[in-house]
Formats: structure tokens, C-alpha cells, sequence
């Protein structure tokens, strides 16, 4: 773990991750709290990663991004099991600019812009018929053409104060780095496993 700045650490990292993992190495899971600081974990997708954060999408009505208006904090935890690897990264969220997520959105499968119109995300719904009748529907409305972003559908993105590296070792000896924002830089500290 030679690299200073944790952005190179990670993008070397993710590199190794998408070369060998057989899973998807963008699965992270994402831990929010609500107004009341409930806690609420779940797995997304990473569809960005830069000096700016790290961004997913999701619906701007689901839980995920109820707790993210209410409480603009998140961690994310990114785990390659194959590379004995683990990212931890916390910090401050915010919503992605329309034209991001609308560039995002366009190279999406026709299915999966079909599913953001349709789906009432986390919302009850009586069985799957009610689901495929909903994407029967928005189907026929677009007739199978161009489908802009819905208005409910958008992206976040973390922005990092903290990262922590880790990588198994035997007998539990585990190499644990954290990297925290100081002013315009970062500091190091290695910490015991």
C-alpha cells in the first residue's frame, strides 16, 4: 500500500478489483440514518468514482434518499473478497447535477430506464403481476423509443473525509490504513486490526 493519496489507492485498488473479482466490484454497501438516526444499510452500484466522490443512483423517493435529505451523511463498503480487500469511505452526500445523471441515465438498458418510470420504489405493491403490468405500461408510453429521466430518479454522490484500506492477513494481522481529509490533503494513520 505504497500510494499517499488515497484517490490512487483506490483507483489501483478498484483496477485489481474489476480484473478479479467474479462478482460485481461495484456492489458496495451504503449506510445512511434517518431524521430519528435509525440506521439503514443496503448494496448499490458504483457508477463513478473521481476526485469529486463516488456516486450511485437510485429513486429521489426511496429510503436510501429520504435518509440522505434528512441526514446528508453516508459510508460506503466496498469488499473484494478474491483480493482479501476492504475500502470503507465516509463523508458528506450530495444530490449530482441534472445534465450527470441525465448523461448517466441515457446509457442505461432500455429495460432499466423502463424500471426507473415504472417502479415505485420500496413502496408496497399487491404481487409481481402489479410490477409487470406497470412496466407493460411504461413500455407502450415510450413505444419502445428514447427514454428521458424520470424526475424522481437522480444520482448521489459521496463525497470522502475518510477512507479506510484494509487487507487480510493470516492469524488475523490485518493491514488497516486510514486516510483522513486535512484541509486540502490527507493524513495517514495506520491502525491495528
Amino acid at each position: 500500500m505504497a500510494a499517499d493519496d488515497p484517490f490512487v489507492l483506490f483507483d489501483e485498488w478498484f483496477a485489481s478489483a474489476r480484473a478479479a473479482e467474479s462478482t460485481d466490484p461495484t456492489a458496495m454497501a451504503l449506510a445512511t440514518t434517518d431524521a430519528a438516526g435509525r440506521p439503514s444499510v443496503r448494496v448499490v452500484l458504483l457508477k463513478a468514482a473521481d476526485r469529486r466522490g463516488f456516486v450511485f443512483y437510485t429513486n429521489l423517493g426511496s429510503p436510501k434518499a429520504t435518509d440522505l435529505c434528512a441526514n446528508p451523511l453516508a459510508a460506503l463498503c466496498l469488499h473484494w473478497p478474491k483480493l482479501a480487500r476492504q475500502v470503507r469511505i465516509d463523508g458528506r452526500v450530495e444530490q449530482t447535477p441534472d445534465a450527470e445523471a441525465d448523461a448517466y441515465f441515457v446509457t442505461r438498458p432500455w429495460l432499466s430506464q423502463i424500471g426507473a418510470w415504472a417502479s415505485r420504489q420500496s413502496q408496497p405493491m399487491t404481487d409481481r403481476f402489479e410490477l409487470e403490468q406497470a412496466i407493460a405500461v411504461t413500455s407502450l408510453r415510450f413505444k419502445f423509443g428514447p427514454v428521458p429521466r424520470p424526475p424522481h430518479w437522480s444520482g448521489f454522490r459521496v463525497v470522502p473525509d475518510r477512507f479506510e484500506f484494509w487487507v487480510q492477513r493470516p492469524f488475523r494481522h490485518h493491514d488497516r490504513r486510514l486516510f483522513t481529509r486535512d484541509g486540502d490533503g490527507w493524513r495517514q494513520q495506520w491502525l491495528f486490526p
